[in-house]
């Protein structure tokens, strides 16, 4: 298959075949041509050249709808679904079951979802809204809507990307249950790991060309990241520098709104990276909404330097120096239509005003500014949607870091960033301790936490379990923790 844009070949000329019952793991930078391919395989992209068959006829299917009536579905890694509608309604969606009068069935439409609900092993209730589900049931609802209309072959796009450990090995329960069933998967991710626990062969792209080939997991990682990136990357983590001795941040006795998080009592100091480790749902991302103002704590309380500040105040937090880089940057961290130059300046206004209004050089430097200390390949005038995952989050970084902080709270950083973006992160993560900053990073990859992370905290069904020091740390330590 190959895919040309007006100045960029996106495919050349790649060669993928998929068998029954299989997990093939699709590598790549972004960039590299996976989303093109993948787009190509479900009917979202029409091919510049090439040809595919599927269950041995000729295919090449001009709609998604096409290619999930042949049985390709594609799982993305931003959820397709209503969110005010049900578990069961999303999975029949556009194919309700009818009675005699031509109203829905509901008894019907609960039945027929409920079964592929649960062969998935789907917890909740089917007539729960999807807007009260978790990422990982509906991940599930994602899966049971493709299964119901009977797909045979699923791409899943960065499938893990929100998801923690348990969550996780849920998954590939379920896959391999479907493997079982004769489903096969296309498996994109960044995570090299858990490439390895569960696919079957491994297919690598670089530049929109396939590079390499394995016909088993079994491969070194190191060897997958050279063949991804075209380089090695000798040391994924950097080696973080010695935290000095005053702190900077404290919190205390914290609790959120509807217990999400309770009685949460830490310390940050002065060039420290603390983690905060937990499975989806243990009240990491209200903990660290809540130390940056953008939630309301209804007890204890959080100190900078020693200076007290209210909660549920986000220019209060960030007048003491507090701010956060949030989980979903294209949502919460950037307006993607917006120019690079001009998301800094949605932060630097008093850098950018003139006479009382804006100055469009000034707003030029500021974003130049930005792309080269945080080393962004792009322009000012570049719009943050054109670019890529890793570049978009150094774009949220580096906009609130012109405002000097000296707390830097990070949500997810490497979240959907190939891994040649997330040396490039984890830099800037170094970089921030070196300044002296009190970094807190929450993350659901168990290896990154603990790479990046002198001291761990754990947070379980929002309760803290415990703080681990660095020479303590495993991961069977972590998730004993995190899974009481």
């Amino acid at each position: 298959m190959s895919k040309a844009y007006p100045g960029t070949q996106a495919l050349d000329d790649v060669d993928l075949d998929v068998g029954p019952g299989e997990v093939v793991a699709l590598l790549g930078e972004n960039g590299a041509g996976k989303s093109t391919l993948a787009g190509i395989l479900a009917g979202l992209t029409e091919p510049s050249a090439g040809e595919m068959t599927w269950l041995g006829e000729r295919y090449r299917p001009p709609s998604p709808g096409s290619a999930l009536e042949a049985g390709v579905a594609l799982i993305h890694q931003e959820m397709r679904l209503l969110p005010e509608l049900s578990a069961a309604e999303n999975v029949v969606i556009g194919r309700w079951p009818t009675g005699a009068h031509g109203f829905v069935d509901h008894r019907r439409l609960l039945a027929e979802a409920a079964e592929v609900l649960q062969s998935l092993g789907f917890q909740p209730d089917p007539e729960t809204l999807v807007r009260h589900l978790s990422v990982a049931a509906q991940q599930q609802v994602e899966i049971a809507k493709a299964l119901a209309q009977n797909a045979k072959l699923l791409i899943l796009d960065e499938p893990t990307a929100a998801l923690g450990q348990s969550e996780t090995e849920a998954l590939f329960s379920r896959i391999r249950e479907l493997k079982e069933r004769g489903h096969s998967f296309i498996y994109v991710s960044h995570r090299l790991a858990e490439i390895r626990t569960i696919a079957d062969r491994i297919v690598v792209l670089r530049d929109g060309r396939k590079v390499a080939e394995h016909e088993s997991s079994d491969v070194e990682v190191d060897r997958l990241v050279t063949e991804m990136v075209g380089r090695s990357v000798d040391r994924l983590f950097p080696r973080m520098p010695d935290p000095a001795e005053d702190v900077v941040l404290e919190v205390e006795g914290l609790t959120g709104a509807d217990d999400r998080f309770r009685d949460v009592t830490f310390s940050v100091r002065a060039g420290e990276v603390v983690g905060i480790a937990g499975i989806v749902g243990a009240g990491r991302t209200e903990l660290v909404r809540a130390i940056a103002g953008a939630d309301q704590a209804t007890a204890g309380s959080v100190r900078v330097s020693g200076r007290r500040i209210r909660t549920g105040s986000v220019p209060e937090a960030i007048t003491n120096g507090v701010v956060l880089v949030p989980e979903d940057r294209r949502h919460h961290g950037l307006v993607a239509d917006l120019t690079v130059g001009d998301n800094t300046m949605l932060t630097n206004f008093s850098k950018v005003m003139r006479h009382g209004r804006i100055d469009r050089s000034r707003v030029a430097q500021l974003g130049q500014r930005v792309i080269n200390s945080m080393k962004i390949k792009g322009r000012s005038e570049t719009r943050a949607e054109a670019l890529s995952g890793g570049n978009q989050q150094k774009v949220v970084i580096g906009k609130w870091l012109e405002l000097g902080p000296r707390v830097v709270l990070l949500d997810e950083p490497t979240r959907g960033i190939d891994v040649g973006a997330r040396a490039a992160i984890y830099d800037v993560v170094r970089g921030l301790a070196e300044q002296g900053l009190a970094v807190v990073v929450v993350s659901s990859d168990l290896e990154e936490v603990m790479g990046l992370s002198h001291r761990i905290m754990v947070l379980a069904q929002g309760a803290q379990q415990g703080i681990i020091e660095r020479s303590e740390m495993t991961p069977e330590r972590i998730m004993a923790l995190a899974t009481v």
